[in-house]
């Protein structure tokens, strides 16, 4: 996975890669220096305290080569399923464990915009979603023996379908009011990944992230308003609290994975090539920090981390 900062060559995201190859294998244990004191657990060859650091305090990090191009044929497959699922249903609905969020014209394709608890109609995203080269650097990072997934996201930019989300933070998905959630561990108690299913380039819809250090003031919390997701990035009508001469484009690699926290601040284009960029989300929780019901089955579910012998 590559980041682009604005008028700035090509860099590479991440110097060190997890080379687990099979799902089941157990990762070795290191420690490293934890940006809050103490020691921070980091797994296998995966996170480095660069790595470590650079999501605390830059806003994410990334990891390339984390999946095999065949674990992501196996995704592609059931993202193909789901969209094909989504042509017949042609509107906004549950369906079979996940809920369908679509935009049908008169006439032509479906709109697939997400997916939501994708895995519950499709087991094979579902495992996915619980792999340990997951759910172990998440736990590390949120600081518990355990966590909440709150969700398991299909994500479609198909060749121009218009699909397009403006600079926002995820903690206005997670915080919809009082009794909805709470930073528990003090680090924004919630770490979300995103899985790129196929090659992610400078046409087809990358992702967009603004440091932190160019948040004007260092205000973590941006809005406390709910996100608008028909809102396409550049058309917003208030002025932005950041330099967005800093942003930086990721690109990537089908495998590659990127780590982020509640507050960084990101958005996306949209697809203008000839080829799909799909994603997988998954959003893993610090116990009790959630307060909400998320649509799907066995959305909320509990995963816990590995035993070492």
């Amino acid at each position: 996975m590559r980041s682009t900062p604005a008028s700035k060559s090509c860099v590479s995201g991440s110097s060190e890669k997890f080379t687990t190859t099979d799902n089941r294998t157990k990762l070795g244990l290191s420690s490293t220096h934890s940006p809050f004191g103490g020691s921070a657990t980091v797994w296998g060859m995966g996170f480095s305290e660069t790595q470590v650091r650079e999501f605390f305090d830059q806003g994410w990090t990334v990891v390339e080569g984390l999946f095999s191009l065949e674990e992501m044929l196996t995704a592609r497959a059931a993202f193909e399923r789901l969209y094909g699922r989504a042509q017949r249903l042609r509107s906004t609905q549950d369906h079979d464990g996940a809920y369908f969020v679509l935009d049908a014209p008169p006439s032509g394709e479906v709109v697939v915009k997400r997916v939501v608890w994708a895995g519950g109609a499709e087991p094979d995203l579902l495992a996915l979603s619980a792999d340990p080269r997951l759910v172990e650097p998440a736990l590390d990072l949120l600081g518990s023996e355990h966590c909440e997934q709150l969700l398991c996201q299909a994500h479609f930019k198909m060749p121009r379908d218009g699909v397009s989300f403006d600079w926002h933070q995820d903690v206005q998905h997670r915080d919809k009011g009082p009794g909805t959630w709470r930073d528990l561990n003090g680090r924004g108690s919630y770490v979300q990944t995103i899985m790129l299913i196929d090659d992610m380039t400078e046409a087809n819809g990358p992702l967009k992230f603004i440091p932190q250090s160019a948040v004007r003031g260092g205000t973590l919390r941006l809005s406390a308003a709910s996100y608008d997701y028909n809102t396409p990035m550049g058309v917003g009508s208030d002025p932005a609290p950041f330099d967005e001469s800093q942003a930086v484009t990721v690109t990537g690699r089908a495998g590659d994975v990127l780590f982020f926290g509640p507050y960084a601040i990101h958005g996306s284009t949209a697809n203008e090539s000839d080829t799909p960029r799909r994603i997988l989300i998954n959003g893993y929780a610090y116990p009790g920090a959630n307060g909400r019901v998320y649509p799907g089955r066995e959305s909320g579910r509990s995963l816990h981390r590995l035993a070492v012998a």
